[in-house]
């Protein structure tokens, strides 16, 4: 029976170097797991329940930046038009590590619209980037049977108090989109706000209201069906949706109004956080595959600089204030 001779001194040293050499190769091909657990992840935050609009697009984005930035959540703090959100982004650090994703209402209109706002749009945020633009469609339903913005402009003149438009609400984009109509046309429009988007896209199918402002996405269908018609867009280009409509100018109205979505984080959020976040938004942009998921979702890609989005921001600040003030609203 044979035995197995003890390791010489030489094979122990052998021995240890070549574990240590194994042992180093795999630290080597866990550390990035390693590492990614302990980081803290990149907390985007959403001020809407899951499966809206601004939730869909906050995910979009959260996926894409998962190479950069992982692990990635979505917080959704929904609720008061997404005021909670926006506070919760207020009170964090600004790190880079938490940022929201939001349409341009809460930044460009809230501000003229509350009489307590409890943030400054302004001050308390750090613009990163505007992700993509939207525009909205003048919708004529059965009851005015406007087959141009002619014929709504005639029908408005010669019969005022049966020219109507619902709207998800006081105080919404859509019913300044249509006070800004007002102005331009030198119209008048009866506005009738109901409690969300359906009842109000009910009423204009059912004859109750002449007409509606809505997300071209959102009515797109029902023009191609001829159950509503899309008689102008409002932003400064056609809609690829609805090619065959003209924009509001083309229809000789002097004027153009788009919505966003952008990214901000909290004030003071610079340096080399801020130009992570913001090269890695306008990457996204340019990103074939995310272009064809937003132009699906009826929005146009636009990844911008900071600088840009502050810009674009101060300019709506400016746009809505005079058709704001007109309607004399004032929501507590």
């Amino acid at each position: 029976m044979h035995s197995t001779p003890p390791p010489t001194r030489h094979g122990i040293r052998h021995f240890g170097r070549r574990s240590f050499s194994l042992l180093a190769l795999c630290l080597a091909a866990l550390s990035p797991s390693l590492q990614a657990q302990d980081k803290p992840p990149l907390k985007i935050v959403v001020g809407f329940p899951p499966g809206g609009s601004a939730d869909i697009l906050a995910r979009m984005v959260a996926d894409a930046l998962r190479d950069d930035f992982s692990p990635v959540v979505v917080d959704n703090k929904p609720g008061a038009g997404g005021r909670i959100a926006l506070n919760a982004v207020k009170a964090a650090k600004p790190d880079g590590q938490t940022v929201i994703v939001l349409p341009s209402g809460p930044m460009v209109l809230f501000p003229h619209v509350y009489k307590k706002l409890d943030y400054d749009a302004v001050k308390d945020f750090t613009p990163v980037s505007q992700i993509a633009r939207f525009q909205f469609g003048v919708v004529s339903g059965p009851a005015s049977n406007a087959k141009n913005v002619a014929d709504m402009v005639a029908k408005a003149k010669s019969d005022p108090g049966n020219a109507s438009y619902g709207t998800p609400g006081a105080g919404t984009l859509p019913h300044f989109m249509g006070v800004l109509m007002e102005q331009s046309a030198g119209i008048t429009l009866n506005h009738i706000p109901f409690q969300g988007g359906a009842p109000a896209n009910n009423a204009l199918l059912g004859g109750h209201i002449g007409y509606k402002f809505d997300v071209v996405s959102e009515t797109a269908e029902l023009h191609r069906t001829g159950k509503v018609r899309i008689i102008a867009v409002t932003g400064n280009q056609r809609d690829p949706q609805v090619p065959e409509v003209p924009t509001l100018r083309e229809s000789g109205i002097n004027m153009e109004a788009t919505a966003w979505f952008a990214m901000y984080g909290p004030a003071g959020l610079k340096g080399e956080a801020l130009t992570r976040l913001e090269k890695a938004m306008m990457k996204i942009a340019r990103d074939p595959a995310m272009k064809e998921k937003m132009l699906k979702l009826g929005y146009e890609p636009f990844g911008s600089s900071s600088p840009d989005l502050a810009a674009a921001q101060k300019a709506d600040l400016t746009r809505w204030e005079k058709p704001i003030k007109a309607t004399g609203v004032q929501l507590d």
